[in-house]
């Protein structure tokens, strides 16, 4: 029986001293992974960076607008008649007074030839009346039923040139010209459109702005119109009117510029993006639109500085998170007005993958290239 109770304790007590080696060996392996952990430093993240610049940029107004013709009309029948003769092309231009349709006026001018025959027999009797009268050979009575005969045969043969010329249809002013809408031999009644007639160079654009912009804006200031039909070209052009009241309903301002066309890339109801170049300009701090870290609490960006490592010495780039306030943005570029200065570096790319105090490596060969004025391949 003694002989079992000393093996049973011999058992028990090596069985905790290999317990004992083998938790010691567990704190040991801990320990040395404990030390080796804070020992450890991740390997420098690769980042893209830009430096904070300052820029002077125009101050700019933008409104939507619509191009219109300085004169533009549609050319209509003043009188009913059939259509004798068509004598312009459709989209051609015309200078004022060329001929664009002449309506039948074969009965006016058989009727002029006759009035004109009895104005010019009205003047002879004048003429006579007037010699018998320096005779005193007929009366003061005579004379005046001549010199009104006379009057009366010269209004006929007017009205009928009138006519005559209501259905001579010209062009009362120079420009190009629309659709044909008439036929040879078509009867056209009083006020049928024939085609219309718009004065192409110069041209207007009209736009509206709101009333608290109406104090930046003068006439002769510079506007930039571009439009889906000019691809990437923009014309310029001048303020030229402001209306004198506000739209009550919307309580915007109507503006008119007007804008050389000679090329004639611009036609009357077009759509139009309107730039107004106001005359004062504004010296901004910018940076790339891709650094900013949007949050709702407040948008931030990482600010790349050098600081000395204090365990090997030498100088690394870390970054920390430095909250701003932000101004208009324009292109790919955003205005910074509190939180940043000139010279300092931020990074560009990936910023909601990094941390404060993380060290980083600067790689630019990746860096999107931010532009004022971009022009996407596939816009």
């Amino acid at each position: 029986m003694l002989k079992k109770v000393i093996i049973y304790t011999l058992t028990v007590i090596g069985l905790v001293l290999i317990v004992l080696a083998l938790g010691g060996t567990k704190i040991l392996q801990f320990k040395s992974m404990g030390a080796a952990g804070a020992a450890y430093s991740p390997p420098p993240e690769i980042v893209t960076a830009s430096p904070v610049i300052e820029q002077p940029w125009e101050k700019i107004l933008t409104a939507t607008g619509s191009v219109a013709a300085v004169q533009g009309v549609t050319v209509g029948a003043e009188m009913a008649g059939k259509v004798e003769k068509i004598a312009f092309v459709a989209g051609a231009t015309v200078a004022a007074g060329d001929l664009l349709v002449q309506l039948d006026v074969s009965n006016e001018l058989a009727q002029l030839r006759s009035a004109e025959a009895a104005s010019d027999l009205a003047k002879l009797n004048l003429d006579r009346a007037k010699s018998l009268r320096e005779k005193d050979s007929n009366s003061a009575a005579d004379l005046d039923i001549a010199n009104a005969q006379a009057k009366q045969a010269a209004a006929a043969a007017d009205s009928l040139r009138a006519i005559i010329a209501k259905k001579t249809i010209r062009a009362p002013f120079a420009g190009r010209l629309g659709l044909r809408l008439v036929n040879l031999g078509q009867i056209l009644k009083d006020g049928e459109a024939i085609t219309t007639l718009q004065t192409m160079d110069p041209i207007y654009v009209n736009f509206s702005l709101p009333q608290q912009r109406l104090s930046a804006i003068t006439v002769g200031d510079t506007v930039r119109v571009a439009s889906n039909a000019l691809a990437d070209e923009l014309i310029a052009g001048k303020i030229t009117a402001i209306a004198p009241e506000v739209d009550p309903a919307t309580r915007n301002v109507r503006v008119q510029a007007t804008l050389g066309n000679s090329a004639e890339r611009l036609r009357p109801g077009m759509f139009a993006t309107v730039t107004i170049v106001l005359p004062e300009k504004s010296t901004n701090l910018i940076i790339p639109a891709t650094a900013i870290l949007y949050a709702p609490y407040g948008d931030s960006v990482f600010v790349v500085d050098e600081k000395k490592n204090e365990k090997s010495g030498a100088m690394e780039k870390i970054l920390r998170q430095q909250f701003i306030r932000l101004g208009p943005a324009r292109g790919d570029f955003v205005t910074v007005e509190t939180g940043l200065k000139v010279g300092e570096t931020v990074v560009t790319t990936g910023a909601f993958k990094l941390r404060p105090g993380m060290a980083v490596v600067i790689d630019n060969k990746l860096a999107p290239d931010a532009k004022l004025a971009p022009k996407p391949d596939n816009s």
